[in-house]
């Protein structure tokens, strides 16, 4: 039956991942990756490419103006995505338990871990490709980084914006000082840890390079994503649920707009890495 649905609708598409899905995506990407610039333009303003850099955003208190602006947009994201999970917990489930613990969930499951195993026997060769489903482990992982992104960063984040207001609460000097290493610290690691892991993962493995569109367009050729999530498309086809996830595909100067939209961010991603790695080699401070 898979085959048969597989060659009926060929030219269609899976859709993955709703607009608002797409648009908060886009948001935190934008709002990240200018986080990431400023950020590491004030960490390395000892730099030449700092200082560049610095300049061209208008020096270095406008930098610090986007980094905070930027700032409320990641934190206006991470808000509309838990209020997001509250309205699908009534509208799509009928409990918390189901919405956290069931087959979809995005808390990690024996599952995930079985996947992981056989994960890295199909890198050796010693086993096929796991059957994956709806989300996969790294894709998790991924997903709960940015709640310990917001928890942390976030956090010493606004001690670093608001000093006068976290001391009048009884919060001692020095912890300002420790809130500055943190922050420093913990966002250079999530920029390396993005334009890095996070770009291999979903660009630049074999079967997605260059570049894996569906977080922006949120559809994928229907062939692929039986390839991807064979468990879940198996499940669809099983439960006759497929079709109601069937689209058109969008027009080619949709899919345009979107791919330079894409390659800018990759371009600025890869760029930021960079100027990290020198900084780090031949002018850390």
């Amino acid at each position: 039956m898979a085959n048969i649905i597989s060659a009926e609708y060929k030219t269609v598409q899976f859709q993955r991942f709703s607009r608002l899905n797409r648009v908060l995506h886009i948001m935190m990407i934008v709002s990240f990756i200018s986080l990431a610039l400023t950020g590491m333009t004030l960490k390395f303003s000892y730099t030449s490419w700092a200082a560049i850099l610095s300049h061209i955003l208008g020096g270095f208190e406008s930098a610090g103006f986007i980094h905070r602006f930027a700032a409320v947009i990641m934190f206006s994201v991470f808000f509309i995505h838990i209020i997001d999970l509250i309205r699908m917990r009534r509208k799509e489930y009928n409990s918390w338990k189901e919405l956290l613990l069931g087959k979809n969930t995005m808390l990690f499951n024996k599952k995930d871990w079985h996947d992981l195993r056989d994960s890295l026997k199909w890198f050796l060769g010693l086993g096929e490709r796991p059957q994956y489903g709806r989300w996969t482990y790294w894709e998790k992982f991924d997903y709960f980084a940015v709640f310990w992104g917001i928890c942390v960063i976030g956090s010493t984040g606004l001690t670093l914006w608001f000093p006068e207001f976290f001391t009048s609460l009884g919060i001692p000097g020095w912890l300002i000082n420790v809130a500055t290493i943190i922050h420093s610290d913990e966002a250079l690691l999530a920029t390396g840890f993005i334009f890095t892991v996070h770009f291999f993962n979903t660009h630049l493995r074999p079967e997605k390079f260059p570049m894996d569109l569906v977080i922006f367009s949120g559809r994928v050729p229907l062939e692929e994503y039986k390839l991807d999530r064979p468990k879940e498309y198996n499940e669809l086809v099983e439960s006759g649920a497929l079709e109601e996830y069937l689209v058109e595909p969008y027009p080619p100067i949709v899919i345009r707009a979107i791919k330079v939209f894409g390659w800018t961010a990759l371009i600025f991603g890869f760029s930021i890495i960079i100027w990290i790695i020198y900084a780090m080699i031949f002018a850390y401070r």
